[in-house]
């Protein structure tokens, strides 16, 4: 990858999430001051993401780091410091759920909403850019979830909307991921053992879920 093609794709991925940020800043119908601090939770959180990831890259490479830290970083990352980067983002909001730094709810319904626009626009721009063929399956499904998300978020809690939402796009990523050569999310590539530990999870969380509300329904 060329340091043209590198800027490129770092421009893209900048673009795509101001754009999911903005749409979200216009279209939710929260107060103002909740939208500006949910906003600036996210990308606080996007921020640790990115740190998280360098830090996966050096975790997995640990040994030529200590040799030549260059040749570790002046390297993109690749898939497997994604999976370290989403497993230490979850545990940091865990920890942070844990002490009540952060309320999770509100800030996985701005979320949802951010990434999905954010995903659209960055493999719409791929495609035009980059005539990358592979990424049309993708902006198909994460278009239908934005309109699930749209037209089901005035009759579903927002407990129930996040996980359906979660559980259709890991349905959805892992039939691409088995069917097309190749499955990519933000440059990453996707695999099925990753993507069958998150439809996984997103069914522990709806059963969670389920039990959560039955066992309040019983209380009452």
């Amino acid at each position: 990858m060329t340091l043209t093609s590198i800027h490129l794709s770092i421009a893209i991925i900048i673009l795509s999430w101001s754009m999911g940020f903005l749409t979200y800043y216009f279209i939710s119908d929260l107060a103002k001051e909740k939208k500006k601090i949910n906003m600036e939770e996210i990308l606080g959180q996007l921020v640790n993401f990115v740190i998280f990831i360098w830090l996966g890259k050096i975790i997995l490479n640990f040994s030529i780091f200590i040799v030549d830290p260059l040749a570790i970083l002046s390297y993109p990352s690749n898939s497997h410091a994604f999976y370290v980067a989403v497993l230490f983002s979850l545990i940091t909001m865990v920890i942070q759920s844990k002490r009540r730094r952060i309320d999770v709810l509100p800030l996985l319904n701005a979320f949802t909403h951010i990434f999905l626009i954010a995903s659209f626009v960055y493999e719409f721009m791929r495609v035009i850019w980059n005539n990358n063929t592979y990424s049309i399956g993708y902006i198909g499904l994460v278009a239908l979830l934005i309109v699930a998300f749209v037209v089901m978020r005035d009759f579903v809690s927002p407990h129930w909307l996040n996980l359906l939402i979660f559980l259709g796009w890991t349905i959805g990523s892992l039939g691409l991921a088995v069917k097309m050569p190749i499955m990519m999310v933000f440059g990453y590539t996707m695999a099925p053992w990753f993507l069958v530990l998150m439809l996984i999870i997103s069914c522990l969380l709806i059963i969670y879920q389920k039990k959560k509300e039955g066992a309040i329904s019983g209380g009452n």
